[in-house]
C-alpha cells in the first residue's frame, strides 16, 4: 500500500485517505489509519517523538506507528512512501513501549529544560498569538 506526502503550512480539517499532510512549521504529520478504519493520526516531529526523512522523493517516519487508542489496533510502518505492517504487540508489550516513550520524554525535556518547539508553535497557532 502506498501513501502520497503533501507538505503544508497547516494541516487541513479534511484529510484524505491515502495522504500524510506534514506540516514543517508545526513539526507534525497527519494521516487517516491505513487500516481504513478512518480514525485521524497525528505524529508529532520532535526528538522524542517520531523522525521524519525525506529524500527528496518519499519520506519515511520512525519509529512504527501504533494506533493501540483506536479500535483497530493497528501498527505499521511509514517508509518511502510505502505502508509496511507491523506485528500486533500484546497489551503488556504496548505498556512496555508506553512507559519506554514517558521515561525518554522526561529525561529529555528535564536534561534539556525545555519545552518541545512544536508545543509552543501549536500554541500559538491556536490561541492565535
Amino acid at each position: 500500500m502506498k501513501i502520497n506526502h503533501n507538505f503544508t503550512d497547516d494541516i487541513p480539517q479534511i484529510i484524505e485517505n491515502g495522504e500524510i499532510y506534514i506540516s514543517t512549521e508545526y513539526a507534525t504529520a497527519s494521516h487517516l489509519c491505513c487500516c481504513g478504519c478512518g480514525e485521524r493520526v497525528v505524529t508529532p516531529i520532535s526528538p522524542t517523538d517520531w523522525k521524519l526523512i525525506f529524500n527528496g522523493e518519499t519520506i519515511s517516519l520512525h519509529p512504527s506507528i501504533g494506533n493501540w487508542s483506536f479500535d483497530c489496533k493497528s501498527h505499521y510502518w511509514i517508509k518511502n512512501n510505502q505502508i509496511i505492517w507491523a506485528s500486533q504487540m500484546t497489551a503488556k508489550e504496548i505498556s512496555a513501549v508506553r512507559q519506554t516513550d514517558a521515561k525518554r520524554k522526561r529525561e529529555y525535556y528535564s536534561k534539556n529544560d525545555k519545552k518541545p518547539n512544536w508545543f509552543s508553535s501549536l500554541l500559538k497557532h491556536v490561541l492565535g498569538r
